[in-house]
């Protein structure tokens, strides 16, 4: 079991790689976990919003976490595996599974089709740290599981699931506010977006699940030693970079119908180089919505102009 320390710094949060039959493109997957990991990131992350749970099958997941685990485990380097389903049998066969697998912890949501109401909540989780036999827990905290947890539920998580090691804070959540995440981090890693460094990295946030850090590992790595080190003002200036490059995004794709996945796409995940060149890996299909999302060519074209202008 990993411990508190090993929640810290820019994980990747990796998108899956997907045909043009519409299959688990294993062999680019595998590839781009093992480029991850020779980056020298923190730990690789799959199975979120970006990792497009919510769209495969229970052996697509299967698939996609040996192949997760495997190269993670070549290279020494820990790893965690969405778990989330629309319900609690779904979630915890997953999460059995990745502890067969050898995950290093599990990241789960609340199920999100049917709201989980208060007396339900401590349950689930229980339920779920069961079924991992004890593997390390994150919560995935996002409104679109219809629920905000609350300090004292996020305690209650804790005692009734000890492995709860780390928190997944999302915008609109109890975690990505100066005050939650200080009384947070009290008990588990907070995980905040990596532009939110400089105001949440003094009250104790420890890292990010993250797609900057393979559109930019250099930038990104240096920025998350800068945090390490409580050089502030650094920070700030880092994160406003970082401010101005999810403006840009946002602007991108604004009126074009693309999600969270589209936007991790517009990044390549290359090399570890000396410096951050943009140089955009093949766009690699997505699940969501018949593939709604892949990013047209000038936008990623502008996109790596951008990526480049924030070394």
């Amino acid at each position: 079991m990993k411990s508190l320390l090993s929640f810290k710094g820019p994980w990747a949060g990796l998108r899956v790689a997907w045909d043009d039959e519409d299959r688990f493109d294993e062999q680019t997957y595998r590839a781009d976990v093992s480029r991850c990991c020779e980056a020298g990131m923190p730990g690789v992350y799959t199975g979120g919003t970006t990792g497009e749970f919510y769209a495969m099958e229970f052996d697509e997941f299967q698939a996609i976490t040996r192949a997760t685990v495997e190269e993670c485990r070549k290279h020494g380097t820990p790893c965690a595996i969405g778990c989330s389903s629309t319900y609690t049998l779904g979630v915890c066969r997953r999460a059995a599974y990745a502890a067969e697998a050898g995950a290093d912890a599990i990241q789960v949501a609340l199920p999100f089709w049917m709201e989980v109401v208060d007396h339900e909540i401590v349950p689930f989780f229980r339920e779920v740290a069961r079924a991992a036999g004890g593997m390390a827990l994150s919560v995935y905290e996002t409104t679109r599981a219809k629920r905000v947890l609350t300090l004292d539920q996020h305690r209650a998580i804790k005692d009734a699931a000890p492995n709860y090691r780390m928190v997944k804070a999302n915008a609109s959540t109890l975690g990505n506010s100066v005050e939650g995440c200080r009384e947070l981090s009290k008990l588990v890693s907070v995980f905040v977006g990596e532009d939110r460094w400089a105001e949440l990295g003094p009250v104790g946030a420890k890292g990010c699940c993250s797609s900057v850090v393979y559109w930019a590992p250099r930038f990104l790595l240096d920025l998350w030693q800068k945090v390490e080190r409580q050089n502030w003002t650094v920070v700030e200036a880092g994160t406003v970079k970082l401010q101005k490059l999810f403006a840009f995004v946002d602007k991108q794709i604004d009126g074009r119908n693309l999600l969270d996945s589209a936007v991790d796409r517009l990044g390549g995940i290359r090399r570890w180089l000396p410096q951050d060149q943009p140089a955009l890996s093949r766009p690699v299909l997505l699940r969501h919505a018949g593939r709604r999302g892949c990013p047209p060519p000038l936008v990623r074209q502008e996109f790596a102009r951008t990526v480049g202008a924030i070394r």
